[in-house]
């Protein structure tokens, strides 16, 4: 008794294979967790990889993270520093690059420290809600870099001994160039 409308048993469902659990590397994986021992939930840990450990500190906190990623890790200077906009979360990160020179286990590792500030929609750099702590006192290399994300993206850095313009004149009365709002003007 054969039928078209036999029903035929239903297809297995194919296993997926497990998961394997991603291996951090050690050496950044325990310096990731000596800043997360030491600070808690004031600070993130964005990512671990080969060479590079990003964090993010709240801005009040981010002063002392720094300090302790001198003091506690051996860092020793800034690389670079460098701003992101994020308009539609109303703020700007501020990205730090952070080497050592001094202790030789850290020559190829980076550690990567972020933070944010408020957002103006009208900004006056230095004279609105627009501010992080300088890390000038802790890291002398930030001394230009600071200078330039105060310009580019108006992140005025309290404590910072000179927040005078770096590239753009002394009147500039425009938006910080860097911001993802800024149009450029036709002539």
């Amino acid at each position: 008794m054969s039928s078209d409308t036999e029903t035929k048993p239903a297809a297995k469902p194919v296993a997926k294979p497990a998961a394997k659990p991603v291996e951090l590397p050690a050496f950044e994986k325990s310096i990731s967790d000596k800043v997360v021992e030491k600070f808690g939930d004031k600070v993130e840990v964005e990512f671990v990889k080969e060479n590079r450990v990003g964090i993010k500190a709240k801005r009040e906190d981010v002063h002392d993270v720094a300090e302790f990623v001198r003091d506690g890790l051996n860092y020793d200077h800034v690389e670079s520093v460098s701003g992101v906009d994020y308009p539609q979360d109303k703020e700007i990160e501020v990205v730090y690059h952070i080497g050592s020179y001094s202790d030789s286990s850290l020559a190829k590792q980076i550690l990567v420290l972020s933070t944010r500030a408020q957002r103006e929609e009208n900004p006056l750099p230095g004279k609105d809600a627009t501010k992080l702590p300088s890390l000038r006192d802790i890291f002398y290399s930030v001394e230009f870099h600071e200078r330039e994300v105060f310009e580019m993206f108006g992140v005025y850095f309290t404590g910072h001994p000179d927040n005078r313009r770096l590239l753009l004149p002394e009147d500039w009365a425009d938006l910080p160039p860097l911001r993802k709002d800024f149009a450029i003007k036709g002539r």
